[in-house]
């Protein structure tokens, strides 16, 4: 069978469906796949390892957010082209532009396909002209889809209430799953009076970034000790920001990291206060990795944490309770804290192994 996978990113082809690339070659299928013309080092470096798969890479012109009309035109152009030429089997597509316009394509030509829903993003925040633009979009991409794969519950109820597509034509995964041999166990840091707390991802408002600031700056007015080390590029412009907390001592910006597991061995909890996740893969990583989570309250995040022994679940855009949670965790004996990495491993373990989750996309494809 030949299927081709169309997304928006080399480096999250590569990290987050590698394992399900392998597989597929493995069993004997052509897989080849439609990613942008790369304009960053990561990307460049993550097509170099796909190809060692015997992954054929096609790249075209894409921008991945905002909504030109001429440009996505020509995407769709692109888009049916290539699948007039490939001819694929099975289309399979990740994130929105793929997930629409991909999706719109191989219902044209009549390929099967299946689509995956990440997220919602913005889109659906607020009930404005752009969130009723996508949900006709996405009913006119979907119309003939074999299955749609999603990474949380609340995001699939939100896409059969709005009649996009039926409830029978759904999956929800336990988002793309951890690798749990690359994220292997790490010992807990040893005893020491400073907590190191750590965020990754990208730096902007939906991320909590604010909260997080907000928490950890009344952590440091009531004399607690601890710090805060930030991964990820700026979305939004946050520099001056840091360049001040940095200053102040208690804030150490890193940048974006291609290995991140050097930052999470020297961490004592991950913060995640993010707004609206599809499944928040760095949740997963870092429990994988015997690290307690802090996180939001909400469905993308909670699905990680068992709240109370994994770590602390707080609530959405409210610093007054990630300052209370992360107080509560600083206040939480070294035994305490080093059980609850150790039991966010196992729930890793069993509910979000990546080669599980490979299994069940692999059985749900083949079904008819």
């Amino acid at each position: 069978m030949k299927v081709l996978i169309i997304c928006n990113s080399a480096s999250g082809l590569e990290v987050f469906r590698g394992m399900l690339i392998k597989r597929l070659i493995k069993e004997g299928n052509t897989v080849s796949s439609i990613i942008p013309v790369a304009a960053e080092q990561k990307e460049l470096n993550a097509e170099k390892e796909i190809e060692k798969w015997n992954c054929k890479l096609i790249r075209i012109p894409m921008e991945r957010r905002g909504m030109n009309p001429i440009k996505d035109i020509n995407l769709i152009k692109s888009y049916y082209e290539i699948m007039k030429a490939e001819k694929p089997d099975l289309v399979i597509t990740y994130t929105i532009k793929p997930n629409i316009y991909g999706g719109f394509v191989s219902r044209i030509l009549k390929v099967p396909y299946a689509v995956n829903i990440t997220g919602l993003g913005t889109a659906f925040q607020n009930n404005g002209m752009l969130k009723h633009m996508v949900t006709l979009m996405y009913k006119i991409a979907l119309k003939k889809v074999k299955i749609v794969f999603f990474e949380n519950s609340e995001n699939r109820d939100v896409i059969v209430n709005y009649g996009i597509v039926p409830l029978e034509k759904t999956q929800v995964l336990a988002g793309a799953g951890v690798d749990l041999e690359h994220f292997q166990y790490i010992e807990y840091p040893e005893e020491c009076e400073c907590t190191r707390f750590l965020f990754i991802g990208r730096v902007m408002r939906e991320k909590g970034i604010d909260e997080l600031f907000e928490a950890m700056r009344r952590l440091k007015q009531d004399g607690y000790n601890c710090t805060l080390d930030i991964l990820g590029g700026f979305e939004e412009n946050y520099s001056s920001k840091i360049k001040k907390y940095e200053k102040e001592g208690w804030l150490y910006y890193q940048g974006y990291q291609d290995d991140i597991r050097p930052f999470i061995e020297k961490c004592h909890c991950f913060v995640l206060p993010s707004w609206h996740e599809g499944m928040a893969n760095t949740n997963l990583e870092c429990a994988a990795s015997g690290r307690p989570v802090i996180t939001s309250n909400i469905h993308g995040c909670l699905e990680a944490i068992i709240d109370g022994k994994t770590g602390f679940l707080a609530k959405k855009k409210s610093a007054e309770d990630l300052y209370a949670t992360m107080k509560k965790f600083i206040r939480l004996s070294y035994e305490e804290r080093k059980e609850m990495g150790i039991a966010g491993r196992r729930h890793m373990e069993v509910v979000f192994d990546k080669k599980k989750v490979v299994e069940e996309t692999i059985s749900y494809l083949k079904n008819e």
